[in-house]
């Protein structure tokens, strides 16, 4: 019975000891799978396979009851290309450049995006899930996490050929989302979701693995000062990047250049 005891306050203890921490930075591996169809596009035998899946790596910054999401790459991320005719697509995995500063107090949402060679400064602020706990429990990098799952209504880009020219609209779409997240660091930071879960997100599975975010890193020593809101580019709205992106969009595909898919979450 001691030993019993013994164990369970050193675990306290340990616990406790996670819990002091309220700033850090953590490295996230992202994979996505590059499931993409374009209608009336029929792949040349000969010419390189589209890539099954697409990994980088970013960098959660997190301090003063603020985040800050970039990626690591200093590239940009692999593109791949499919030629029809003499139209030629460049598909790209979105967000590659983008940086997004939360701040949990006021639950504002400041996102640097790119877009057609122009920075944004799109403002907007946390949309919460109904996230709802399974009760099921696993350990990352020696972190207890708790599950919690929720559901997302948005939107997607589907691309499709019509007479010769690649249209891309949005369609309806239903994510299903897997979160861990740990109570040892009681800050609601994390890859995506910020601002939603009462601890650290330190796993995120998107609909069976289309999109899966790990942490592969937690550190306790972090630049504070340099978990600021971007300011550089032009200021918008949610609504009105989206507009503008769109606009960009139908230019590009009227003029027969590349279409470049951005991931949208809405």
């Amino acid at each position: 019975m001691k030993k019993v005891i013994l164990t369970f306050s050193m675990g306290l203890l340990l616990l406790a000891a996670h819990a002091q921490q309220k700033q850090g930075r953590v490295l996230y591996e992202r994979t996505i799978q590059m499931d993409m169809h374009i209608e009336g596009l029929v792949p040349a035998n000969d010419g390189p396979a589209l890539p099954q899946s697409h990994k980088d790596k970013l960098e959660v910054l997190f301090g003063n009851d603020q985040s800050l999401r970039r990626t690591m790459d200093e590239e940009m991320p692999e593109e791949f290309s499919e030629r029809a005719g003499a139209m030629h697509a460049t598909m790209m995995v979105g967000d590659a450049a983008d940086v997004t500063y939360n701040n949990f107090a006021t639950g504002q949402v400041i996102a640097q995006r790119e877009f057609g060679a122009k920075n944004y400064i799109v403002t907007d602020s946390v949309h919460k899930l109904n996230w709802k706990l399974t009760g099921k429990t696993s350990t990352i990098l020696n972190y207890p996490c708790q599950e919690a799952v929720a559901q997302l209504i948005g939107k997607r880009a589907v691309i499709r050929m019509e007479n010769d020219q690649l249209k891309t609209e949005e369609v309806p779409d239903t994510s299903s989302i897997v979160a861990w997240f740990t109570l040892a660091i009681p800050v609601p930071a994390g890859p995506e979701y910020q601002g939603q879960l009462p601890g650290l997100i330190l796993g995120i599975n998107i609909n069976d693995g289309r999109t899966i975010y790990t942490a592969t890193e937690v550190s306790e020593k972090t630049d504070v000062a340099v978990i600021k809101a971007p300011s550089k580019g032009k200021k918008v709205t949610v609504a009105e990047f989206n507009k503008e992106r769109d606009k960009m969009i139908a230019e590009m595909q009227r003029n027969g250049g590349g279409v470049r898919v951005m991931s949208t979450r809405q």
